[in-house]
């Protein structure tokens, strides 16, 4: 398998591709695990759908008798007399509402009753107080709240505790709750777990009075737990407690509204799949909670003040139909709630939201596959960003990534505002995040390491310059060769191997270290390319991999201080090994082909062409001339006036037909001293070329007398004698040919 993919991909496309699905398995962990931090960031995903897509279109069916702080001012502190609260009871039902639920729980015995307060100081202060025409049935506040609740469609809240606590207040407990249990249908598939185990499962209960809830045509608990981030989301809407079922204050008052006796509690595989009122099937998640579909911020539905149902300021019948939640706003009652749409909602708005969303059956659901959804789409986004990164450009993610990232986030948004179902684009964008950076740092890593070992593989060939360049612009740097004009230069030392015949093994390395690292040194510093060592010999070449600008004359800028470094050089020469030494350095500029001309497992950046050819015949031909120097056409035609030519000879070298012009060139500061010398030789070599050799001899034999150039004198000396008495006729074009190299 791995033989396949190293065969199917590259070395850099494989360790991306491992990276790729590394960061899809990490993310696939992290996804079972489901971490604190990460479901704390899908909540707050969640929120932001539901701030940007509910539906405010509320029913007006729930309404809020609030006891409000007009209702506080008014009628005094809370808590009211029940007296007071049975009134509130009574006015609200001849207001015709369908169903009030009671979002305060009356877990205490009213001190305030008159039975209580009589015994309370004959108890304390031995004081007996008789109330005259008092009637019996308003001795005790309790009992008189519980004759009304009776009478009409009421709902007592009480709360369901998870975790037993020691309470000193005197509450009732779950021993002597007299709230009766919902009537609950479940329907179960083979195997699946029993609701009792999937739903929220209660340890004690905080009660109404025995007599309030024996009274209550129906109870529900107001429990709404917050997620780990105190944000309320979800309800549930049944709990178990004693081997019973019993419902939530929302779904008991609408059950009371509606006449429903009982429920139908559907079971999955999974857990809780819905519960069913009537013909209408709530969806729930595994532990029977159902999200919460806010349609706002605080006072979405109708708020009513407590104070004006018992001034009696509402229009008869006001109420008919609708479904009370009495409760309160007042932020000194701590029924605060915070939500995902708002960070002070009052809690029995929560209870009104809920009836709200089962009557309009606008729900949102998280359904089972959300998950199966969900994981898929995180490794499709990692496997999808990962063949990007393996295959396209640099310049060419941005777009593809950032359509991937939003058709994802669309059809999320589609199927939440559409659909109503919410599905978590939390951990597919977390997977292309994660997978973008990574291989995005291992690319960059590896550019960078490429550009590491460029810069090495060049650091002793090219000039810093020029490697900057190729760092900064890789795609100029082609390896795969092309024909270009080409400056090219071969230098060599005169007799090397007689001269280390003197030395030992580590003197001959020592010399040539000490020759070379100063010779090859300024050639990358004239932007030159070190192409080979050829034992003793240099071949270097201007151009390319890059261009160079005026190369010719760098070129040969480069050997005049090749020459110009040699001198000094030789005098250390002299202390460390007993002699000078003395080169010959050939200079031509042409068209070659240049690139890699290795094979395909080593590599060789160099040139190949006649003129390659040629260069080395030039640096060959310095001997038999008797030069330091020698350039071609050329480099005279391309360097003009920086320096001064001397020309040699016509010649066609070794190996070729064509003719060559060569020239030695010197500064013009050295050119100024040798000028009479200089001017001497060019008359002599205009006479030979006129064919005068008599004349011409003369001229090189008075060069040769005063010790300038011996061995172009003697040469020119022997030719134009040899000429004089075999006159060449007159085709003679003045080129001579070598037989040798």
């Amino acid at each position: 398998m791995l033989a396949m993919l190293k065969k199917a991909f590259g070395k850099d496309q494989l360790i991306l591709l491992g990276t790729g699905l590394g960061a899809s398995l990490l993310m696939t962990a992290l996804f079972i695990i489901q971490p604190t931090f990460l479901r704390f960031l899908d909540y707050k995903v969640y929120d932001q759908y539901l701030r940007s897509y509910h539906d405010s279109n509320a029913t007006n069916v729930p309404v809020i008798i609030d006891i409000d702080e007009k209702s506080l001012s008014e009628m005094g502190q809370f808590p009211w007399p029940r007296y007071r609260m049975a009134m509130l009871l009574k006015y609200l039902q001849s207001y015709g509402a369908a169903a009030v639920g009671i979002d305060i729980i009356f877990a205490e015995p009213d001190r305030t009753s008159p039975r209580v307060l009589i015994s309370q100081l004959k108890k304390e202060m031995k004081i007996n107080i008789v109330i005259q025409g008092l009637p019996p049935a308003l001795e005790d506040n309790d009992e008189l709240l519980a004759r009304n609740i009776a009478t009409g469609p009421f709902v007592l809240g009480f709360d369901f505790l998870t975790q037993a606590v020691k309470r000193e207040d005197g509450a009732a407990s779950g021993t002597d709750c007299a709230i009766a249990p919902a009537k609950v249908a479940v329907i179960a598939p083979p195997g699946a777990p029993s609701p009792h185990d999937m739903l929220f499962r209660a340890v004690e209960a905080i009660c109404p009075l025995p007599v309030l809830a024996g009274a209550a045509p129906r109870t529900g608990f107001i429990t709404i737990a917050p997620d780990e981030d105190s944000v309320y989301r979800r309800v549930p809407l049944l709990f178990s407690w004693n081997g019973q079922f019993y419902p939530s204050l929302a779904l008991s008052t609408l059950m009371e509204a509606t006449g429903a006796e009982s429920t139908v509690l559907k079971m999955s595989s999974n857990g809780v799949e819905s519960v069913r009122l009537g013909q209408t099937v709530i969806p729930t998640d595994e532990r029977g909670r159902m999200l919460i579909n806010y349609r706002g911020r605080m006072k979405t539905f109708e708020y009513i003040s407590a104070s004006d149902i018992l001034h009696k300021r509402l229009a008869p019948g006001a109420l008919s139909g609708k479904i009370a939640f009495i409760g309160t706003s007042a932020a000194g009652l701590k029924d605060i709630r915070a939500t995902p749409l708002d960070p002070g909602y009052p809690g029995v708005e929560a209870h009104a939201t809920i009836v709200d969303n089962i009557l309009s059956k606008q729900f949102l659901m998280v359904p089972d596959w959300a998950k199966g959804v969900e994981l898929a789409m995180m490794l499709t986004m990692g496997l999808l960003t990962t063949l990007l990164l393996m295959w396209a450009r640099a310049a060419w993610l941005a777009l593809p990534l950032v359509a991937l990232g939003w058709a994802m986030w669309y059809a999320t948004v589609q199927l939440y505002a559409r659909q109503s179902l919410f599905i978590s684009p939390l951990y597919p964008f977390i997977n292309l995040g994660l997978t973008f950076l990574l291989l995005t740092a291992i690319k960059f890593w590896r550019e960078e390491s490429a550009k590491k070992f460029i810069h090495g593989a060049f650091a002793h060939y090219l000039a810093p310059s020029v490697i900057s360049q190729i760092m900064d612009d890789p795609e100029s740097l082609s390896l795969d060769g092309q024909e270009k004009e080409i400056t090219i230069q071969f230098s060599d030392v005169r007799s090397f191997t007689t001269l280390s015949e003197k030395l030992t093994p580590t003197q001959v390395t020592n010399l040539l270290h000490d020759y070379l690292t100063p010779m090859t040194r300024i050639i990358t510093e004239n932007q030159g390319t070190l192409d080979k060592f050829i034992g003793d010999a240099v071949m270097a070449f201007w151009n390319a991999p890059l261009d160079v600008e005026n190369h010719q004359l760098k070129a040969l800028h480069a050997a005049m201080e090749q020459l110009d470094r040699l001198d000094d050089l030789n005098t250390l020469f002299i202390e460390k090994y007993g002699f000078t030494i003395a080169v010959g350095i050939g200079v031509h500029c042409g068209r070659v082909r240049v690139g890699n001309m290795g094979s395909a497992d080593l590599f060789d950046y160099t040139l190949i062409g006649d003129n390659v050819n040629l260069a080395s015949r030039l640096e060959g031909l310095t001997k038999y001339y008797g030069q330091k120097l020698v350039v071609s056409q050329t480099i005279v035609d391309a360097c003009g006036d920086t320096y001064r030519f001397r020309i040699l000879d016509s010649v066609r070298v070794k190996g070729k037909e064509k003719p060559v012009t060569i020239y030695t060139a010197y500064t013009h500061a050295e050119a100024q001293i040798r000028e009479a010398e200089l001017a001497t030789y060019e008359q002599a070599h205009e006479l030979y070329l006129a064919q005068r050799f008599d004349e011409a001899r003369a001229l090189f034999e008075e060069l040769r007398a005063l010790g300038n150039e011996p061995v172009l004198c003697d040469m020119y000396i022997e030719r134009c004698q040899h000429l004089a008495e075999e006159p060449p006729g007159e085709t003679w074009d003045g080129v001579f040919t070598h037989k040798t190299k």
